[in-house]
């Protein structure tokens, strides 16, 4: 009889030994959060202070894991975090085309849609800018040269919202653009130098310039503090009011008190003076927006990049 209940006491600690173990507090063992571009940009850059600031809060090590892949796919690194384990060891900081349009480009790994927001944090700073002595000034009097001179186009490709947004603009302005190309690079040089009358670029390449230039529109959610004048693409036309974004994403069956652990150093993040210290330089916009806006924008921009692709039809 004491001998059976020995052996029941042991076997009801084993039990809870195991519960334990299969409970374990999250996080218990590095995490990785991959990002599927090169480092040093500004998705990069910032990633890396989350990565820093969730190792000092949780005491395991954080590594941001760069996966290039392509502007248009197929997304390696995007493929790796939907083909991880759904715990919150893999975190995925994605660009608007990973959760917007990878599902819907043909790459089975990613169909159907696999990630959920934790929260977006980066727009970048795009804008559409000519040289200091255009002819014009604005959209409407581009648009209005433009249907009688040649204007050529400089863009970093064309799967890049920001050209889609570019391209969309003169559809809707009725104007063509006299020619177009693809540029590894696009700042005061590009200008400068006659390559191109107008340019898709980021603010912080045209900084060193920024006296000797005109700021069309930013392709951003508000107005850029550096270019206050500079209207946004939403408000020159409505239906194309899209930014080119970041965020941070986790699979679909990750639980909730994961989720809530990295949303909570994150959002310390971003809103920390080194974090907008980087928005300061660059003109770009840093915040938290959380998971419930996110999810609702992802859903609204689907609808307007397929809405901007049958335009460009």
């Amino acid at each position: 009889m004491k001998a059976s209940k020995l052996l029941g006491g042991a076997l009801a600690l084993a039990m809870t030994a195991m519960g334990g173990a299969a409970m374990a507090e999250y996080p218990e063992k590095p995490v990785n959060f991959i990002v599927p571009w090169p480092p040093g940009d500004l998705e990069d850059v910032l990633t890396r202070m989350i990565a820093e600031d969730f190792q000092a809060e949780y005491g395991v090590a954080a590594a941001v894991v760069n996966k290039p892949g392509g502007g248009g796919g197929p997304f390696p690194g995007a493929i790796e975090v939907a083909s991880a384990p759904a715990d919150g060891y893999t975190i995925g900081s994605f660009v608007i085309g990973v959760p917007v349009v990878g599902h819907q480009i043909g790459i089975d790994e990613l169909t159907p849609a696999k990630f959920d927001p934790l929260g977006i944090f980066l727009t970048y700073p795009f804008v559409i800018a000519t040289s200091g002595d255009a002819p014009y000034s604005s959209m409407d009097e581009l648009a209005a040269y433009a249907k009688e001179n040649d204007v050529a186009l400089g863009h970093f490709g064309d799967v890049l919202t920001p050209t889609q947004v570019t391209k969309a603009l003169a559809v809707n302005k009725g104007f063509e653009w006299g020619s177009d190309a693809a540029f590894d690079a696009l700042d005061c040089n590009t200008l400068a130098s006659g390559d191109a009358d107008v340019i898709n670029t980021t603010l912080q390449l045209i900084l060193p310039c920024l006296d000797d230039v005109k700021v069309l529109v930013s392709i951003t959610d508000e107005r850029i503090a550096l270019v206050p004048d500079a209207p946004t693409a939403g408000e020159v036309d409505p239906t194309l009011d899209i930014a080119l974004w970041n965020g941070l994403f986790v699979t679909k069956d990750t639980p909730q008190d994961v989720r809530d652990k990295i949303i909570a150093v994150a959002q310390k993040t971003v809103m920390s003076d080194r974090a907008q210290a980087v928005a300061k330089e660059t003109g770009a916009l840093v915040y938290w927006q959380n998971a419930e806006d996110s999810a609702s924008r992802i859903a609204k921009d689907i609808e307007t990049v397929d809405r901007i692709g049958k335009l460009l039809e």
